[in-house]
C-alpha cells in the first residue's frame, strides 16, 4: 500500500485520539473559565473512554498496515489475524473504560454477570469452539490465503478466505468448500505451498519380472524427464518399491512447480512412460495360472455322466 493510502486510513483515528485527549486534559479549565453548567466528571469520563477507543482504533489501523506490508513481501497475511489484533485492542479499551467508570466496583460487576456468561457460553459452545479454533489457526498460521492444502486426505483446495468461524477453499474443480475451523483444528492439514510451492511427488509403475531392474530404471527415468511442465532440477529418479508376485513395482519420482499443476504433471509423466514402454517392448505384468493334472479332491465324487 502507498504512503498516501496509509495516511488516509490513519487520518480519522489520529484526529479522534488528539481531540479526545485534548478534551480530557483541558475540560475542567474550559468549564471553569466559561462557567458552563456541565458536569465536569461526566465529561471527563466520556473523554477518557473516547481516548481509549480512539487509541484502539488507531492501533488496529497501524498494526493492519504493518501486517499488510509484511504480507506484500512474503505470503499474504490472513484477514483473521488483522481482525484479531483489532478485537484485542478494543477489548482492552473496553476493560479500561469499565475500570475508569466503575473504579473499585469492577469486581462486583464482573461477578454479577458470571452466571449470565456461563449460560450464554453453554448455549453457543459450538460457535465458540469454531471461533477459538479460528483464533488458534490465525496465530499459528498453518496456512495463508492462496495456499493449496489437503485436509485429512479428504478435501483439497486453495485457501480463499479465513474467517472467525470457517475457512473457505476453492478446489481444482472450482467447487466452493466451507469448513468449520473446529473441524480443521482436529484434523491433519498438509500444506503444499509452504515453505515452498514446489515439491516432489511420484507415480508407481508395475513391470514384468523379465524386465531387468537396471534397464527399467533407465527407461523410466528418461521418459519422466521429457515433459516440460515438470521442474528440470532436481532430475526425476526411479526407485524399486517392491518385488511382488505380479511383477516389480517402481516409483518414478519427480518435482512439480506447484500443487495447481500436480494433475497435469502426472498426466504428462504417465503419457511419456506409456510411449517409452511401448517403444522398448517392455512386457506388462501378466497373470499366470498353474493348472494341475488332477484338480479334483481325493474324496470328491465323480462327475455325473
Amino acid at each position: 500500500m502507498s504512503a498516501v493510502g496509509g495516511a488516509r486510513r490513519t487520518l480519522w483515528p489520529t484526529l479522534a485520539l488528539i481531540v479526545s485527549v485534548a478534551v480530557y486534559l483541558v475540560h475542567r479549565r474550559v468549564i471553569d473559565a466559561a462557567r458552563l453548567e456541565i458536569d465536569a466528571t461526566a465529561l471527563g469520563l466520556i473523554a477518557g473512554a473516547a481516548s481509549y477507543f480512539a487509541a484502539a482504533w488507531l492501533g488496529g489501523r497501524l498494526v493492519g498496515l504493518a501486517l499488510e506490508r509484511v504480507g506484500a513481501r512474503r505470503r499474504r497475511v490472513p484477514k483473521l489475524l488483522v481482525e484479531l489484533v483489532s478485537v484485542a485492542l478494543f477489548i482492552a479499551a473496553t476493560v479500561a473504560t469499565i475500570i475508569l467508570v466503575f473504579g473499585q466496583s469492577l469486581s462486583g460487576a464482573l461477578a454479577g454477570s458470571g452466571l449470565v456468561l456461563a449460560v450464554l457460553g453453554f448455549a453457543i459452545r459450538n460457535v465458540l469452539a469454531d471461533v477459538l479454533s479460528g483464533i488458534a489457526l490465525g496465530l499459528e498460521a498453518p496456512y495463508r490465503i492462496g495456499d493449496w492444502v489437503e485436509i485429512d486426505n479428504a478435501v483439497r483446495g486453495r485457501i480463499v478466505e479465513i474467517g472467525w468461524r470457517t475457512t473457505r477453499l476453492l478446489t481444482r474443480d472450482d467447487t466452493y468448500t466451507i469448513l468449520p475451523n473446529s473441524r480443521i483444528a482436529r484434523q491433519r492439514v498438509t500444506n503444499y505451498s509452504a515453505p515452498r510451492r514446489h515439491y516432489r511427488t511420484h507415480v508407481q509403475i508395475l513391470l514384468d519380472h523379465e524386465v531387468p531392474v537396471a534397464l527399467a530404471r533407465t527407461i523410466l527415468a528418461q521418459a519422466a524427464a521429457k515433459p516440460t511442465i515438470i521442474q528440470r532440477t532436481p532430475e526425476p529418479d526411479v526407485r524399486v518399491v517392491s518385488y511382488e508376485a505380479e511383477g516389480i513395482r517402481y516409483a518414478v519420482r519427480f518435482w512439480v512447480p506447484s500443487f495447481a499443476e500436480d494433475i497435469d504433471c502426472r498426466d504428462a509423466v504417465l503419457s511419456t512412460i506409456d510411449v517409452a514402454v511401448r517403444e522398448y517392448g517392455l512386457r506388462p505384468p501378466q497373470t499366470r495360472l498353474r493348472v494341475s493334472a488332477d484338480s479334483r479332491l481325493p474324496n470328491a465324487a465323480p462327475a455325473p455322466h
